[in-house]
């Protein structure tokens, strides 16, 4: 099993999807240790102190103005996380879950926080025992970090509240830490705070979020290409020096990799042979490069936003290499909040111009020559109508999702927290986003491989064979008479979400940028 070693430099997004998809293991490093030890007695020497510090010796928040004996720290450090974790709601997904603790663990590592070193332990022990805390959609405000979710996190910690085990069965957590062999933590000064303070779920639902786009911004180009095909447009507008002349990096990209597809084909540049000859082709097939290349600049953007946060310590008050500990507001999720609010929009208008060469492929009068809806018997059979209302029906979802969650706030904490991010939420419709454009290029490649095979005579490239022999394979069906087409679209559902499509085009391309 993939091992990953938690240091006190952050960590990459490569980690964060090791352990948060494929359950790699933990590992703390002695500099971790060392450090978390280090950060510790700094703490220890504050709570021993008189004057108040707070997140060490007060209360949180709005309450931070209260002194809070020794004797009442440890209820006090319990308190802050059953408090806390009041999430309501759906289950959050397993995989956001882990990357949401793991990240936690990174900060805490980091040796800012002033955790003990057997609370980090405890944190990896219960990832790598397969253990995951049941956490809520609802909570977080994306300030003070994503607070709920995290304390339910934390709650697991101390062995009280549910969590599913490896089995993926719900119980009480106590009874699998047990069973894992794991000593529930009992929390000291700043020990609750410090578990519970930071951005976590929010960047890692961006870092999976930005490995699944990338995925499916490779599948738009194909899918796009494939549709250029069917529509016998013309590859030409994919050359290198028209895109060099407007430097987007994307966009070059993207044409390169459209261009790529195409390479051999017979259906492309036929404009002279109709009978009402074309200029150019229609801007969702002409601009396809320039909106999937604005979205993988986004994504550009995105991931460096990414990489800062993995390479960051987030927490309320930090502990300072000179033995400082302040309070700070580096908790603020707003530059994650933005970068989320970006990848939806990008994502929403990727959807939109696959949806318009969905159509533009159905219809009799812009299809130059295919038959109405791809049918095959037009009037009898209603061909791919009703996929086309049902990717419309997404694209439209899309377009609310796009609507950002950053540019709201909502004050809390009795005006304490009077400015929040909402990055959250922000992440969790980015989510249904990613999951709604993987269905909408689904149904794009369902529509153009039916309408590249029913242009008879007309031989496409080979890298369009490839895709079109891998779909067939996966159980994506081709041109006939009406049938059930539910599991048609789901079949080409999971060919692209799996990756099928980008591998089956590959060997013949080379790899797609």
């Amino acid at each position: 099993m993939h091992t990953v070693v938690v240091g006190t430099s952050g960590t990459t997004a490569e980690d964060v999807i090791a352990v948060a998809r494929g359950n790699a293991r933990i590992e703390l490093s002695g500099e971790a240790l060392d450090a978390l030890a280090r950060a510790r007695e700094i703490v220890d020497a504050l709570a021993a102190k008189p004057e108040p510090v707070y997140g060490v010796s007060t209360g949180f928040g709005a309450l931070a103005s209260r002194h809070i004996s020794p004797e009442l720290r440890a209820q006090l450090q319990r308190n802050i996380v059953r408090s806390h974790a009041a999430g309501m709601g759906p289950r959050v997904e397993r995989e956001v879950v882990r990357a949401l603790m793991f990240l936690r663990l990174k900060t805490v590592a980091s040796g800012h926080t002033g955790v003990r070193p057997s609370v980090a332990q405890t944190m990896a022990d219960v990832l790598n025992a397969g253990i995951t805390p049941v956490v809520h959609e609802y909570g977080s405000l994306g300030c003070s970090g994503d607070l709920a979710p995290l304390s339910h996190c934390a709650l697991t910690l101390m062995g009280e509240g549910d969590a599913e085990g490896p089995d993926g069965v719900v119980r009480p957590a106590g009874d699998l830490l047990a069973e894992a062999g794991i000593r529930p933590v009992e929390l000291k000064e700043k020990e609750g705070l410090a578990l519970l303070n930071g951005t976590d779920g929010m960047l890692g639902m961006l870092v999976m979020a930005l490995a699944d786009l990338d995925k499916l911004y490779k599948s738009a180009d194909i899918t796009a290409a494939l549709t250029l095909e069917a529509l016998l447009g013309t590859e030409k507008v994919l050359a290198p020096e028209l895109h060099a002349i407007r430097p987007h990096p994307g966009q070059g990209a993207s044409a390169a990799n459209m261009a790529a597809v195409l390479e051999g084909s017979g259906l492309t540049g036929h404009f002279q042979e109709e009978s009402a000859p074309r200029v150019q082709d229609a801007y969702s097939v002409r601009c396809a490069p320039q909106v999937a290349g604005a979205g993988r600049d986004t994504m550009a953007h995105a991931a460096l936003v990414a990489s800062r946060e993995l390479a960051s310590a987030v927490d309320n008050p930090v502990v300072l290499p000179d033995g400082r500990v302040e309070s700070n507001g580096n908790f603020h999720g707003a530059p994650v909040a933005y970068v989320l609010d970006f990848l939806a929009i990008a994502a929403a208008d990727l959807g939109s111009i696959a949806e318009r060469r969905t159509d533009r492929l159905l219809d009799k009068n812009r299809s130059h020559g295919l038959p109405p809806f791809l049918a095959d018997d037009a009037g009898v059979d209603s061909g791919l109508m009703i996929a086309q209302y049902t990717q419309a029906a997404l694209v439209s979802e899309m377009k609310r999702l796009a609507v950002p969650a950053s540019a709201d706030s909502i004050p809390s904490s009795a005006m304490q927290e009077d400015h929040v991010s909402m990055g959250w939420s922000a992440a969790r419709k980015l989510r249904t986003a990613v999951d709604n454009l993987t269905r909408i290029i689904a149904i794009e490649l369902y529509a153009a491989t039916r309408a590249i095979e029913l242009r008879h005579g007309l031989t496409p490239a080979p890298a369009s064979r490839a895709a079109i022999a891998a779909a067939r394979a996966a159980g994506v069906e081709g041109p006939g008479p009406d049938r059930f087409l539910a599991p048609d679209l789901a079949a080409a559902d999971a060919f692209v979400r799996s990756g099928g499509l980008v591998a089956a085009v590959e060997p013949v391309t080379g790899p797609l940028a």
